[in-house]
């Protein structure tokens, strides 16, 4: 089988090409090619030596993700499905805003996380994506939906599609540099956000190898709550979390992790329940609360919470001086939303024979102070 050059970041393809005994210089030429022209016919990178497209051809290609469909929502959101092979399915959303262009790119076909209230991890685990894969996502969103004239729409790539990005570890990193590169798409660290359910040892070797921004799902002020919600609270707990976090943000570009907070209707929406989260991180970890109204799939048991219960659990946390916004729903007419995201995954895991379907109850929240 012939090498994905999307597989490549530029330290890579360098290699790559000194394999075949060409200089550096030649693969920057062919990195912009591929990434900032979109250009995958090695015939019409014109200014890339004759010699080198010669020794491409038959061994090397450019592969994006064959497209299933492409859907596009009332509020501009777009919402592209990708073939990945064995029945698996990938999907990867485009939300445009007034001041940025987002995308939101998965990592896996599947997740083997778990997590309660989010339709992807229900379906399951099949397998995770490889680089160029993880790439092709960008590569295909950024040419087109570039307007003409070569003015480019996404600034912003989050890490937040389907799967965990830190279970896909190897992947990742190759990817996010690509991104950063400049001879790539030239992202600003500050605009590649990385989503974790909280895994801490890859937190860690994220703060090293390629810190970016951090996002974690959060979803829960107590151990016993929030382990009933994201099964990885289960192996290290808030506190390892947390501690985690304020690691971090010692090599991170922003000065703040943003906690990603799902409110669930009954389960961890009270006042009581803010009031904790206030008493967990004000004085621990520099922060912002995402709070992120429920898109509701029949398996899970849960409901919304109103728009009312959603509105005072913010002032709770505003109020102690903690910066929360409320995420707006975005292309919830073609299932574009947090959390909606389901593609189609051959289910390796049997997720479906181990999930519980007892009705979901909150411990109850700490006394107040």
């Amino acid at each position: 089988m012939t090498v994905n050059l999307l597989d490549f970041d530029l330290d890579a393809l360098a290699a790559y090409c000194e394999g075949l005994g060409e200089k550096r210089f030649r693969a920057v030429q062919l990195f912009r090619w591929i990434h900032q022209k979109g250009e995958s016919d090695f015939d019409r990178m014109s200014d890339l030596a004759k010699s080198l497209r010669g020794k491409l051809a038959g061994v090397a290609e450019v592969r994006g993700l064959p497209l299933i469909s492409e859907h596009r929502s009332a509020d501009g959101t777009v919402k592209w499905l990708f073939d990945v092979g064995g029945g698996n399915a990938v999907e990867t959303v485009y939300i445009p805003e007034d001041d940025r262009g987002t995308l939101c790119v998965s990592s896996q076909a599947g997740c083997a996380v778990g997590c309660r209230f989010c339709s992807t991890g229900h379906q399951g685990f099949s397998r995770n994506l490889s680089t160029g894969e993880i790439v092709a996502q960008l590569w295909f969103a950024e040419h087109r939906l570039r307007q003409p004239g070569g003015e480019r729409v996404i600034d912003n790539v989050v890490m937040m599609g389907m799967g965990e990005p830190l279970q896909n570890y190897a992947a990742l990193v190759p990817a996010l540099k690509v991104m950063l590169d400049d001879h790539g798409y030239g992202l600003s660290r500050r605009r590649v956000t990385v989503s974790t359910s909280g895994m801490v040892a890859m937190i860690d070797r994220l703060r090293e190898d390629c810190p970016v921004a951090l996002a974690v799902s959060l979803h829960a002020p107590n151990d016993a709550l929030r382990s009933a919600l994201v099964p990885l609270n289960r192996k290290d707990g808030i506190d390892a979390l947390l501690d985690a976090c304020v690691r971090y943000l010692e090599r991170a570009p922003r000065d703040f992790v943003t906690f990603e907070y799902c409110m669930l209707d009954g389960v961890n929406d009270s006042d009581a329940h803010a009031r904790e989260l206030v008493r967990l991180v004000k004085v621990r970890v520099p922060c912002k609360f995402n709070l992120i109204p429920f898109n509701p799939f029949p398996a899970s048991g849960l409901k919304r919470s109103p728009r009312e219960r959603v509105a005072a659990f913010a002032r709770v946390l505003q109020d102690a001086g903690i910066v929360t916004t409320v995420r707006k729903t975005r292309g919830d007419d073609i299932d574009a939303a947090c959390g909606q995201l389901a593609g189609e995954v051959q289910d390796r895991t049997r997720v479906h024979l181990r999930l519980v379907r007892a009705p979901l109850r909150a411990p109850a929240a700490a006394a107040n102070p």
